[in-house]
């Protein structure tokens, strides 16, 4: 392969990333391949040495991916960063999807709980004017109660999705590290 190739295929593979950030990186992988020619390699040579530009791309748009889940944690960005570090090897869907899904399952049945909790005195209100013959005081005391307990739920549920997700951005880190060649010693 040589550097045309290999910057064409690096450059299609990149499509996911802004334009600025594309053109970036593929002048680093041209200036790369200017020195290598310069020390007197070939471009096949400078090529094979690089690896697949392919797996480059994958590479870069998981680690883009999730240097922008850090700086704004939205969901949609947490989904692109675990969807590209996914598609860094098919080993990787059992490793990432798996521990996400959990993850998801279980701050969206925290939060659904907190939530009903909450809303539980408006329901028994609207109890109450569909069939008023029926309304004992204790089913409104008692969903009183559950608002309280919801109130509480939601709060903790607040802070244990914050450390999730910051924690489940430092495992797909630390999971990129791993694809990229393994954990080296600093």
């Amino acid at each position: 392969m040589n550097k045309y190739q290999f910057v064409k295929q690096l450059d299609s593979s990149l499509k996911k990333l802004p334009a600025g950030e594309r053109l970036d990186i593929v002048q680093d992988f041209e200036e790369h391949f200017a020195i290598g020619m310069e020390e007197g390699k070939s471009e096949e040579e400078i090529a094979n040495s690089l690896g697949s530009p392919r797996q480059i791309a994958k590479e870069i748009v998981a680690s883009y991916h999730l240097e922008k889940v850090e700086t704004t944690a939205t969901t949609g960005n947490i989904f692109r960063a675990v969807w590209a570090v996914i598609g860094l090897g098919f080993f990787n869907l059992l490793i990432v999807l798996a521990p996400f899904m959990t993850l998801a399952a279980f701050i969206i049945a925290g939060w659904t709980a907190g939530i009903g909790f909450i809303v539980s005195p408006l329901l028994v209100l609207i109890d109450v004017v569909i069939a008023p013959e029926i309304f004992e005081s204790f089913n409104l005391f008692f969903s009183l109660l559950l608002a309280g307990l919801g109130l509480f739920i939601a709060i903790g549920m607040y802070f244990a999705t914050r450390a999730l997700i910051q924690g489940f951005v430092r495992y797909l880190k630390f999971n990129v590290k791993l694809v990229k060649g393994g954990m080296k010693h600093d």
